[in-house]
Order: structure tokens, then C-alpha cells, then sequence
């Protein structure tokens, strides 16, 4: 069974939520011992939450999470995942490192392609072919890590199609050791696992089935192996919605509340009864997952924590 600590929670604050509504999820995911609060990092309402007008509108991920990290002190922070087409990656690099001192290390960074045109679109954000944005998440990683990972003192330089860096002083630098821990994640069956395995402290694969989990994982061990690097060293984990209840009828009302049929939350999500949720999770744990993300969808409900929690029990 897992123990707490391998399990975080995710939240999709673009559905509609404010800061103080993560706030209290957050405080309370803290102070149940989960080991990380999560967000994704998206700027426009999906499905049914834009068609009821997207209220009360988006807020930026590493603004809240700077926010977050001086008003909490022991959880960890981060995204799942940050766009590389959001901001520019040495912009990236300074806020992430930012945030990372002011939680005292306790930031992951999630970064991807980029994948929601409509977002782009409704904020002016380019959004280039997917070619060209997985071209770009590849020159980020080699930026951003770099900057890092430049000794105090030495400069930084990086000559890329799509990024240049000269002669920068590579500051401000994370607290962690060797910088804020990257997560790659996604369904690339190619460039994603050599990605992760060159950059990657850990692999996510979001919202995918227990097989699809058992082949990716087994994509980016190879990639890891091809690359001379230990697959050990890589934390392999999953995200899944969450709908969990103490009994059935708690159960089916918490998938009314985000609008999903019980017996479909029950095939693609950590959901049911706490039993029947403590076997899916062992399920994907002997598969080789060592971390989950629960995706928590109604952050009004803060009692679904606490139900979540006694999964550990």
C-alpha cells in the first residue's frame, strides 16, 4: 500500500477556483501528510466549466505557487504540467528558482509541449505545429537545467534553433541540490521517454490506462538504459481522478458533483468506495508505480481529503 507521502494532489484550478480556494486545499492536503499539492498550468476553462462562463477565470501556476509557498511550510508545490509555450524558458528558469527558494525546496517543475490551442489562442500565446513545440520543450530542458546547473561564479551560454543565451550569470539558483526536480510525462512513444531519460527526475503518465502505464514505463526504461543511465534513478508515477466515498452513496454523490458516471470513474480513476479505491491504487503500485497524483475536482469538498487520506490506512 502506498504510504502517504507518495500520494499528491492535483488540482485543475482553471475549472474555477481562486487562490484561497487552493489555499485550503493545500493547507488541509498539508496537514494530512499528503506529500505534495499540485496544480496544472492552464489559462482558459475546459468542457462544462467554459460554457458556464469560466468564472471566476484563471490564475497563473507559479504566481499562486510563490503564493503557496510562503503560506505553507512542508508540502511540496508544483505543476503538472507548465507549458513550454507559456513563458520563455530563461524567464522560466528565474521564476521557478524564485519559488523555490521562497518554499525553502519544495518545488517540482512539470514541463511539456504544450497542448490546448484554444488557451493560446484566447491569450495571444503563439502555438506552433507539434514538431516545432516538442523541438522547443527540448532546447528548454537543456536551458533550464543548464542555468541551473551552472557553477556560481561561471557563465552560462546556449546556442539553440529557437532559444540563444549569452554570457548569462545563470541566477538565481534553487535551494535543492542540482535544481528543482523536473518531471516529463505524456504518451510519446519516442522523443518523450529520451527526453525523460536524459532530464527527468521523475515520468508521469496522466490519465492513462494500467497497460498503457506498463508499456511507457517500460518505453523510458529503455530509453534510460540506451542513454547509460540507471532506471532507478527516475520515479515512475500516474495521475488519476479521484472520487472516493465512504460508502456507495457517498461515493455516487461525489461523481455527480464533477459530473461523472460512477461506473466509468470506477474503470479510469482511483473512484469507488475506500476499498474498492485501495485495490485499484495496489493495483497500479505492483504494476511499478511509486507515486500517484489524485485528481481532486471539487475543491470545495475538502471532507474528499480526508476520505482520501484513510486510503493509506
Amino acid at each position: 500500500m502506498f504510504d502517504i507521502s507518495q500520494l499528491r494532489i492535483f488540482t485543475e484550478p482553471q475549472q474555477g477556483a481562486t487562490y484561497d480556494d487552493l489555499l485550503a486545499v493545500a493547507t488541509k492536503a498539508e496537514a494530512l501528510g499528503f506529500g505534495a499539492f499540485f496544480r496544472s498550468d492552464h489559462y482558459l476553462a475546459m468542457g462544462g466549466a467554459l460554457e458556464a462562463g469560466g468564472l471566476p477565470g484563471p490564475t497563473d501556476a507559479w504566481t499562486t505557487l510563490a503564493g503557496l509557498a510562503r503560506d505553507t511550510s512542508t508540502i511540496r508545490l508544483g505543476t503538472l504540467v507548465t507549458s513550454a509555450t507559456f513563458r520563455h524558458p530563461g524567464v522560466l528558469a528565474i521564476q521557478v528558482a524564485g519559488v523555490d527558494q521562497m518554499s525553502g525546496g519544495r518545488v517540482d517543475l512539470g514541463l511539456g509541449a504544450g497542448w490546448y490551442q484554444a488557451e493560446h489562442d484566447a491569450y495571444a500565446i503563439p502555438f506552433p505545429d507539434l514538431g516545432e513545440r516538442f523541438d522547443r520543450l527540448e532546447e528548454q530542458l537543456a536551458l533550464i537545467t543548464g542555468l541551473w546547473a551552472a557553477p556560481v561564479g561561471e557563465r552560462f551560454s546556449f546556442d539553440g534553433d529557437h532559444y540563444r543565451v549569452i554570457d548569462s550569470p545563470a541566477l538565481p539558483k534553487a535551494v535543492q541540490d542540482g535544481g528543482v526536480p523536473i518531471i516529463i510525462g505524456g504518451g510519446g512513444k519516442k522523443r518523450t521517454p529520451a527526453l525523460a531519460a536524459r532530464y527527468a527526475a521523475e515520468f508521469n503518465t496522466p490519465f492513462k490506462t494500467l497497460d498503457d502505464f506498463v508499456s511507457l514505463r517500460a518505453g523510458v526504461i529503455a530509453a534510460c538504459e540506451e542513454a547509460g543511465r540507471d532506471p532507478s534513478t527516475i520515479t515512475f508515477s500516474a495521475a488519476l481522478v479521484a472520487a472516493v466515498g465512504g460508502d456507495d452513496t457517498e461515493f455516487e454523490r461525489r461523481a455527480k458533483a464533477i459530473g461523472r458516471e460512477p461506473d466509468e470513474l470506477r474503470e479510469n480513476g482511483v473512484a469507488g468506495t475506500v476499498e474498492q479505491a485501495q485495490a485499484t491504487l495496489q493495483g497500479w503500485q505492483d504494476a511499478g508505480a511509486e507515486r500517484v497524483y489524485l485528481q481532486v475536482l471539487d475543491l470545495a469538498d475538502l471532507d474528499h481529503l480526508d476520505t482520501l487520506a484513510s486510503l493509506t490506512a
